[in-house]
């Protein structure tokens, strides 16, 4: 476990990004066999692609995405300042559950992550009041949400996507990912974090990466934990229309 007031690790999401959730899945069944404390920190990919033209670089439904864990992000920020950081984990799992394990999403509207009925169901699951969702649109938390996205992307470097990891923060090591898309069983799991870890820890080391990835095994995606999901060359960690 960490010292008192410092979490073992620091995870960075977004709560609309489907790797991070499959990651953050992996670090709970991590925790609880390793006794870790988490921190749960904002990333958000609205804000770090803020430079970039939705329209030629990305699907259609992109904008309307990050907008929405924009806009959930928030909510979240809202709850850490009034209700403490230790509910953002539930938080997460709530929203996870019903925008990533609820699904598939192929012919909803865009953008459907961040509807306030969804948000209220999910804030009333983590025992917090509904009301919260008055802080969907509230633009002020944008700057706080900023600060702490360029945060994590100060221990990375900046070409990098979500989730972000940081061990034995402020002076351990961080990373991008890693990238999941099969949840390992509770057998795999530590076995999976030790050699990530022992990977990133090692002295020079920089990068380990290759842009192809199966779909994750989430309802959204329609791949059931029987299936391996299709390969797609998720270049810059996106499908960009274009690099």
């Amino acid at each position: 476990m960490g010292a008192a007031g410092k979490a073992d690790i620091n995870f960075y999401f977004d709560p609309i990004c489907p790797f991070a959730w499959m990651t953050s899945k992996w670090i709970r069944i991590v925790q609880a066999q390793r006794d870790y404390t988490v921190d749960w920190r904002f990333i958000s990919l609205r804000l770090i692609n803020s430079h970039i033209d939705y329209d030629s670089h990305f699907p259609p439904e992109y904008e309307a995405q990050h907008s929405a864990g924009l806009r959930l992000l928030r909510v979240a920020s809202a709850i850490r300042e009034k209700h403490g950081r230790a509910v953002i984990g539930p938080l997460y799992a709530a929203l996870g559950a019903r925008i990533l394990e609820a699904g598939p999403d192929e012919g909803r509207e865009f953008g459907w992550q961040g509807a306030p009925a969804l948000v209220a169901d999910a804030l009333a699951e983590a025992g917090l009041p509904t009301s919260l969702i008055e802080f969907l649109d509230d633009t002020t938390r944008d700057v706080e949400i900023q600060a702490e996205s360029d945060e994590a992307l100060s221990l990375t470097g900046k070409d990098v996507g979500t989730p972000i990891v940081h061990f034995e923060p402020p002076d351990g090591v961080a990373f991008f990912g890693p990238v999941i898309s099969r949840l390992p069983d509770v057998g795999q799991a530590s076995e999976l974090w030790d050699h990530v870890i022992g990977l990133a820890k090692f002295p020079g080391f920089a990068e380990l990466k290759r842009s192809l990835r199966e779909r994750p095994q989430l309802p959204s995606f329609g791949v059931t934990t029987q299936e391996t999901g299709k390969v797609e060359d998720w270049h810059a960690g996106s499908r960009r229309l274009k690099k």
